[in-house]
């Protein structure tokens, strides 16, 4: 062995015990083997908060599901490691009062859902519950269609914004249902149709009995960090729904965030001081004519500020390999760009 070989053994030595106890001294996360006070790297203040976690969300697959696009959606999830994963609805296309169909189509998507580690929490969207087979449904495989939550200190809602009255939800179904029938069969004028002017077809509704359970969990958790909620529709838009309206007024005094899907456009808004965003695809129907309908997963890191919330396109989530996961380099996730 030469003398440099033998001297670079005995300095690497050196630094490796160096390292080691530096980490055995102090227990510090951190450790190193640089003696200067002058180092390489810009400072030691970490962002590792006690308490600090990153979970994603995913928007709408179904609304016309294009095929593939929540699978590559899954594996992309997988390979971004979130704590827990939550949706906006419409998970799957549910126009069917066929209990076994609906039950081939939520198995479809447990099983893509299984794929991501983290725990994934369901909410219920249009195509999920309208009607009561299919809430029936929802309800007999996954509980309440509305809950709560903690996790470290950050209070999750989870709002059903089918919450009708039984005779409402009746009016709702048969509009729907002839609706889609007539689009189906290319009817001319279709969307002029009762449905598409319904109110509800668009802001949805939560009923008091679901009001006051989330009046009542906020009264319970008065002091936590943040409170999320999630919806499907945007029932707080054009004036609000009245008993969201008063979940609102509940909420006025402590910090949140809300999320909703349904539109199948990107878009935020601020409302109350407050951040509600809308969020666009994850495999749902795109407008070719709309920038901001496109494919993307939500990730949201909640630290001792306000959350840091960012936005990612499907299509620049890489593999290690460089390519879309799951054969997603064959899909289009924005159909302004691709039509």
């Amino acid at each position: 062995m030469t003398t440099r070989a033998r001297y670079g053994v005995a300095a690497l030595g050196l630094a490796l015990v160096g390292l080691v106890g530096c980490e055995a001294s102090d227990g510090d996360p951190f450790a190193h083997a640089v003696g200067s006070p002058e180092t390489p790297w810009t400072h030691e203040a970490f962002d590792d908060a006690p308490g600090q976690f990153t979970f994603a969300v995913f928007s709408d697959l179904n609304g016309g599901e294009r095929d593939g696009v929540f699978a590559v959606a899954a594996q992309q999830l997988a390979l971004l490691r979130p704590e827990l994963v939550l949706s906006v609805g419409d998970l799957i296309d549910g126009p069917t009062p066929d209990e076994g169909a609906l039950a081939r189509e939520w198995d479809s998507f447990d099983q893509r859902a299984a794929v991501i580690q983290a725990p994934v929490f369901r909410v219920g969207g249009n195509h999920d519950l309208t009607g009561k087979v299919l809430q029936d449904v929802w309800s007999g495989r996954y509980g309440p269609r509305y809950y709560h939550f903690l996790y470290k200190d950050v209070l999750f809602l989870v709002l059903d914004t089918e919450d009708h009255t039984d005779a409402r939800m009746r009016e709702i179904l048969e509009a729907r249902s002839a609706a889609i029938r007539a689009m189906d069969e290319g009817v001319e004028g279709a969307e002029e149709m009762d449905y598409f002017r319904m109110p509800e077809r668009v802001t949805g509704n939560i009923g008091p009995d679901q009001s006051a359970y989330f009046q009542q969990v906020l009264a319970d958790h008065p002091d936590v960090r943040w409170t999320m909620l999630f919806m499907h529709k945007p029932v707080w838009r054009d004036g609000g729904d009245p008993e969201f309206v008063a979940l609102e007024e509940a909420l006025a005094e402590r910090p949140y965030t809300v999320f909703n899907g349904h539109l199948h456009t990107l878009s935020h808004a601020e409302r109350n001081g407050r951040d509600y965003l809308t969020l666009g695809t994850t495999g749902g129907t795109q407008f070719a004519d709309d920038p901001m309908s496109f494919d993307h997963v939500t990730l949201v890191t909640v630290s001792e500020d306000s959350p840091s919330i960012v936005h990612l396109r499907m299509d620049g989530i890489l593999a290690k390999d460089g390519t879309v996961p799951a054969g997603g380099s064959e899909l289009c996730f924005q159909a302004s760009a691709c039509r």
